[in-house]
């Protein structure tokens, strides 16, 4: 089975200083897929967005043939995806759309990883959220505040969340039949036993609340609740033991 290689960005150094100053530069973003969530104009594999003001100018290829004459800021979206920010799949026609005419709301969404995000079962991984134009004005760029964007930086990822040694929910909690096991430890880990498969599954676990939030060594995230003395996760209720 062939499989289409997934392209680099690559971003001028200089971008986000054009950015933040624009100067009534037209804005162009070049050679991402396009969804346009407007049945007319349809969806496109590899297209341009033209940004003049705070709406969409132009859509579709070709527009890059003239960017040099018009002195646009344009900035490489290769290997992305671009859709309107507001984006509503349940409702045919919704009015967010990418169309010459409307405010410009554009998400632009990576389709890989960035370069040094980390493998495996990772908090805080980072965003694939690459480019945010609301009005007509970039917010986002490289996943990170404008006013903080560096075209060679790879983004920060936010902070973990605390984690409570102490915390009075920590021990051994078991579902009504005894089968599943799962104890939570002060170290911040969990360790979850399943019928006779001691440790079936393990991995660390944040407590906000009266919510839990599990990220199994596996890799997958995963969620319980706190209610009336019981553990609720994943279709279990658990009672602590």
């Amino acid at each position: 089975m062939s499989t289409t290689p997934r392209a680099n960005v690559r971003r001028n150094d200089s971008t986000p200083r054009d950015l933040r100053t624009p100067q009534g530069r037209p804005l162009l973003l070049t050679g991402s897929t396009v969804i346009t969530g407007d049945p007319l104009l349809g969806d496109w594999q590899e297209a341009v967005v033209l940004i003049g003001g705070t709406v969409i100018v132009g859509i579709g290829p070709g527009l890059l043939t003239a960017a040099g004459d018009d002195n646009m800021i344009v900035i490489d979206c290769a290997g992305t995806l671009a859709l309107p920010a507001t984006a509503d799949f349940t409702t045919p026609h919704a009015d967010a759309t990418l169309t010459p005419g409307k405010q410009a709301d554009i998400a632009v969404l990576r389709l890989a990883d960035t370069p040094g995000t980390p493998a495996g079962a990772a908090p805080a991984r980072g965003t694939h959220l690459d480019i945010l134009v609301t009005g007509g004005q970039v917010r986002l760029y490289n996943g990170r505040p404008l006013n903080a964007a560096d075209a060679t930086t790879t983004p920060t990822p936010e902070g973990v969340p605390d984690h409570d040694p102490s915390h009075p929910f920590l021990g051994m909690w078991v579902d009504d039949n005894d089968f599943v096991r799962q104890e939570l430890l002060p170290d911040g880990r969990y360790d979850e036993a399943r019928a006779d498969r001691p440790s079936a599954y393990q991995g660390r676990y944040w407590i906000t609340g009266t919510r839990i939030d599990y990220l199994d060594d596996l890799g997958f995230w995963a969620y319980g609740e706190f209610r009336d003395g019981h553990l609720h996760h994943a279709g279990y209720r658990f009672t602590r033991r």
